[in-house]
């Protein structure tokens, strides 16, 4: 090439594509280089606290393909219209459940070691073996003694390494909800809703990091278009005949392997479709002193959870991050859906934090307004998600997006027989359509024992200790570490010679957390770490 040629420019011109000159004889392999671009994959989790009335949430199928019909008499029935692309996972269960016998898992707290250990798979740090202790330390500062899947993923997956954690309600995170932990002990707190959108509007305005031909990328626009201009400015250049030929090949190169497809139509006018505007924003951040964030109204069409979501859709269509998590708060009083207590102590029944006593009157129906409530979000989520076109489907084909609760029932706080429910295929990894029992493969799994007490009209005595409104802890038994397991495989995260999650491995993700079995936590870590059932649920894949 011609020593007039500057270098710098020579090598922003090709951009990427010098990454891959060592292997330009690959080239010549046409079959093998020029492959059709996919869409990338993304993990949405929506998580709620409390747990729900699971004889209402769960329909009677527990495996086998799932209908509308099947789910028109549940808390899902807003789902139905999307049916064909939902799957549940039935009998699952989360790791370190609190019970007053410390049978099994840790004596920390009902809440801490539950959600401390929900997404990491590991005990909590400082132990507790008094279930009923009041220590500051153990039962309102414990913190997990590894990093949580978001993290995991994004280690290998996001750009800067790290997560999109929203948490809806704007509240300070502490260990007594907090879901996220970037490493042992380190609690990762997010964003609010205000401050994820401040970091979306780089994305359509230039000058602004990251570089605007990152975004265009991220944006679905193909390497070699976004250097075209730099391109056709070095084949004015005096060269000889074998560095043209280079530089088309490289051309070519691009071309073939280049186009990455995140959404045609990451701009402001999505954007501005989604209600993500700063009114909207400003609107959320200022609500009235006797309303709450999430069900104030903030257009004729959103309220302040659905412009959340609609944050999350945004960041989703303009591939922003991969793993995109939104938290639900705790303690939270819905004014805007007529409940008169907060919703930590009306999953007791009781309208506190006592795990003895009378129902308050009306207690199942305050609860089920609050699952219907949840139930419409995550229906509104994926029915956003189902409107953006991506590649050959939609943005949601291109998604997992799951909805995950800390626990099965609120009074019992069991963590057996989970609730979840994912929609997306994740690019056709996952089966959908199906309910798909894990555990046993049985069609007629229980859907536990919410409604035992607190009948209408009669005054129940309600017992939080003896677990009563769960589900039998001998059923529904299947790690929910598995089920990481499957979401990292679907989105392409590896593992290391050992099955764990590791940068730079090449293997599936076969192991995850310190322990799946709950009994395991007794003791916070003092048992040898054991995967006992590794590997990931392959009934949940779409060739199964």
């Amino acid at each position: 090439m011609s020593k007039r040629m500057n270098r710098r420019i020579f090598l922003r011109g090709l951009g990427g594509a010098c990454v891959a000159a060592p292997f330009l004889g690959s080239i010549l392999d046409r079959s093998v280089m020029a492959q059709p671009a996919t869409p990338p994959k993304r993990l949405i989790v929506m998580f709620t606290p409390y747990g729900c009335i699971t004889t209402r949430w769960f329909p009677k199928k527990s495996h086998g393909p799932l209908t509308a019909a099947d789910l028109q008499s549940t808390t899902l029935k807003h789902l139905a219209p999307h049916v064909d692309k939902l799957l549940m996972p039935r009998g699952i269960r989360a790791m370190n459940e609190w019970t007053a016998t410390l049978a099994r898992g840790q004596g920390n707290d009902p809440h801490t070691q539950v959600v401390g250990s929900y997404f990491t798979c590991h005990p909590v740090t400082p132990n507790s073996d008094d279930p009923f202790s009041f220590d500051s330390a153990t039962k309102f500062n414990a913190k997990p003694t590894g990093p949580s899947l978001d993290h995991v993923i994004a280690r290998q997956l996001s750009p800067q390494g790290t997560p999109l954690l929203l948490n809806m309600a704007g509240q300070n995170e502490n260990p007594q909800m907090a879901i996220s932990y970037s490493a042992a002990e380190t609690l990762f707190r997010g964003l609010n809703p205000s401050q994820l959108f401040s970091s979306l509007t780089g994305i359509f305005e230039p000058g602004k990091p990251p570089s605007p031909d990152t975004y265009a990328a991220m944006r679905g626009k193909s390497v070699l278009d976004i250097v075209k201009d730099d391109l056709q400015r070095l084949d004015r250049f005096d060269m000889s005949r074998a560095d043209k030929q280079k530089l088309s090949a490289w051309k070519e190169l691009i071309n073939a392997t280049g186009n990455v497809v995140a959404s045609a139509q990451c701009d402001t006018s999505l954007a501005a479709a989604l209600g993500a505007t700063q009114e909207n924003i400003t609107l959320w951040g200022t609500p009235p002193s006797d309303d709450d964030r999430l069900t104030r109204r903030i257009s004729d069409t959103l309220d302040g959870a659905d412009l959340c979501s609609n944050l999350a859709v945004l960041a989703a269509a303009c591939n922003a991050n991969p793993v995109i998590f939104l938290k639900y708060p705790g303690n939270y009083l819905f004014k805007g859906l007529g409940v008169t207590f907060e919703s930590a102590g009306l999953s007791r029944r009781l309208g506190n934090a006592n795990m003895t006593g009378t129902c308050v009157a009306g207690a199942i129906d305050m609860l089920l307004t609050i699952d219907d409530y949840y139930a419409r979000k995550f229906a509104h989520l994926v029915e956003q998600l189902s409107q953006i076109e991506e590649g050959d489907g939609t943005l949601l084909d291109s998604c997992a997006a799951v909805w995950f609760q800390d626990v099965s029932d609120g009074c019992a706080r069991n963590l057996n027989n989970l609730p979840i429910i994912q929609a997306g295929s994740a690019g056709g990894y996952f089966k959908t359509g199906w309910a798909v029992n894990v555990d046993d493969g049985s069609p007629d799994l229980t859907t536990g024992n919410s409604e035992i007490t607190c009948t209408e009209g009669t005054s129940n005595q309600v017992d939080a200790i003896s677990q009563e409104t769960g589900t039998d802890p001998s059923l529904a038994n299947a790690p929910i570490n598995k089920y990481f397991c499957s979401l990292m495989n679907a989105l392409g995260v590896k593992a290391g010679a050992d099955g764990f999650p590791a940068k730079g491995g090449s293997a599936p993700v076969t192991h995850y957390g310190m322990y799946d079995r709950t009994e395991d936590f007794i003791g916070g870590g003092v048992n040898p770490p054991t995967i006992h059932d590794p590997g990931e649920f392959t009934a949940l894949k779409a060739n199964s």
